[in-house]
């Protein structure tokens, strides 16, 4: 059996440290301030691509345990990062909509979502330590949202869920339910779509030491339709 491999995900976010344990390899949160300020007319994937590499190499040159993992005794085979965004709106005027401002803000953001069809962003960057390789990919996931009622957003955004969350939702929250019938990545909505890791993993010649893809849909209670594709190296969501 090979050793574990050893990532430093350039993340707080409890969501995509519950998925990427998920693949039995060894992590280590570390994250490093990067301005995520959309440039103006900057399209939502080159946004969601471009956070992602800055937020690995940020964690890279910020976390001294990277060139000096005797301190620690954790030394970091790749640098994980991602960043996703919530595409409410037809392409070419569309908006990327971040996490509400308050209380008001998630109400507003849900009524626009509700009943309607969105797209979440989700980008990826690996940088593989010692040789420099860095590598990107995207996903894109429709979201169908359900036509909840305006008490069911009162009762969720009541909650305080919505107010750390870009679109003022969290896919798998299981009292408010917000997605109809989803036909792509449930993953990578939660912010770490698995299955473009592990290719991503692949090229640089790393293979986990799990079954991913099964682990993923256990965990999530969802059978995933687009696994299998975007194993082979098909760009869906």
């Amino acid at each position: 059996m090979s050793e574990p491999v050893a990532i430093l995900l350039a993340s707080n976010s409890p969501r995509r440290r519950e998925l990427i344990a998920l693949g039995n390899w060894i992590v280590r949160s570390s994250v490093s301030t990067v301005d995520e300020s959309q440039r103006l007319g900057e399209a939502p994937a080159d946004y969601v691509l471009r956070l992602a590499e800055a937020k690995a190499r940020a964690a890279f040159i910020g976390d001294p345990s990277v060139s000096s993992p005797a301190s620690s005794g954790f030394q970091a085979q790749v640098v994980l990062a991602a960043d996703t965004a919530v595409v409410y709106g037809p392409t070419g005027s569309s908006t990327i909509l971040g996490k509400p401002k308050d209380a008001a803000d998630a109400h507003q953001m849900l009524k626009e979502l509700r009943g309607r069809t969105h797209e979440v962003y989700t980008g990826l960057a690996v940088l593989k330590l010692g040789s420099g390789q860095l590598l990107t990919d995207l996903c894109v996931t429709e979201v169908p949202m359900r036509n909840y009622n305006d008490q069911e957003i009162e009762a969720y955004v009541q909650t305080g869920d919505p107010l750390d969350k870009a679109g003022a939702y969290a896919i798998q929250d299981a009292g408010f339910r917000p997605v109809e019938k989803m036909r792509g990545c449930f993953a990578s909505v939660m912010g770490l779509p698995l299955c473009h890791l592990l290719r991503m993993l692949a090229k640089m010649g790393i293979t986990p030491d799990a079954d991913v893809p099964t682990n993923c849909q256990t965990y999530l209670h969802y059978q995933c339709p687009v696994s299998a594709a975007i194993l082979r190296g098909e760009q869906v969501g």
